[in-house]
């Protein structure tokens, strides 16, 4: 990219919550440093735009996903949903299965169809929103147990599955995803927003203009997010070098990250390893 401001990215804290209610469309995409889980529990479906690609969870189906990749729901017809977030470092500590920690840092979704779906889940997600709401310690212990058998579970249901994604009729939006899913393929090479524009043949200004119409932010900002995601992904994931790490996500200089990823993250790469790479499984 040539030489721009430094896009204002903040990347949310970790926190344990969990919460429900109808669905609110997203501003733009965002990040945070949990394990997301969410059910459909009423009405139609969620739609994301998820690390590139178009994500629908359906009626009766739960996800769950690692928050640092770049998300943002875009349709809804969902009446009624619950999500849970758990800490990143909270997630490492389970002790999953390496395949299935694997997955969700490669930034693929665990999707369960609505036929593997419990009969008990609305009814446990009700329960969890409680039980984390309150400040009762043995409650929230109880919880965090099922949501860990939860995630458990979802990994045996959803063995090497396929991220469902969905296409529109929309030409904007079709173009807007094809863009967005070329920047999540090539961000560690050096982009130009010309570039970008260039796979669905629109002139940079308009094609940034349909870009911001659907994701409500720049192309610039959208590369940013992906780089940080992959940045954070080799730091708890590797033993790379700091510098290394800043190469291998497409940044263009050690410096660049550094700001980039104090402005986001709020502290720098090497207390953002020392503080989650001690509990991942080996």
């Amino acid at each position: 990219m040539a030489p721009q401001p430094a896009p204002q990215i903040e990347i949310q804290p970790p926190a344990l919550l969990s919460w429900s209610g109808r669905p609110e469309l997203m501003g733009t995409a965002h990040q945070h440093d949990d394990l997301e889980i969410n059910l459909v529990a009423e009405g139609g479906t969620m739609l994301y735009l998820f690390g590139g690609s178009p994500v629908e969870i359906r009626p009766g189906s739960v996800a769950a996903f690692w928050a640092a990749v770049p998300h943002q729901l875009i349709a809804s017809t969902a009446t009624r949903a619950y999500w849970v977030h758990v800490p990143f470092a909270t997630f490492l500590g389970w002790g999953l299965p390496d395949a299935l920690v694997g997955r969700l840092l490669a930034g693929t979704p665990l999707i369960a169809p609505p036929s593997a779906a419990l009969e008990s889940d609305p009814a446990n997600f009700a329960q969890w929103a409680d039980d984390l709401s309150g400040d009762r310690p043995e409650p929230r212990r109880i919880a965090m147990l099922e949501v860990e058998a939860r995630v458990r579970r979802l990994g045996l249901a959803t063995p090497g599955q396929p991220v469902h994604q969905v296409t529109s009729g929309d030409p904007t939006l079709q173009q807007v995803l094809t863009m967005v899913r070329h920047v999540a393929e090539n961000f560690r090479e050096p982009l130009t927003v010309a570039d970008v524009a260039r796979t669905v043949r629109l002139h940079p200004n308009y094609a940034m203009a349909q870009f911001r119409k659907v994701v409500r932010t720049t192309i610039v900002d959208y590369l940013t997010r992906c780089r940080l995601a992959e940045a954070r992904r080799l730091l708890v994931t590797t033993a790379l070098p700091v510098p290394d790490v800043a190469a291998e996500s497409g940044f263009s200089s050690v410096s660049r990250f550094y700001t980039a990823f104090g402005a986001a993250c709020g502290m720098p790469p090497a207390a953002y390893r020392r503080e989650n790479q001690h509990d991942q499984p080996r």
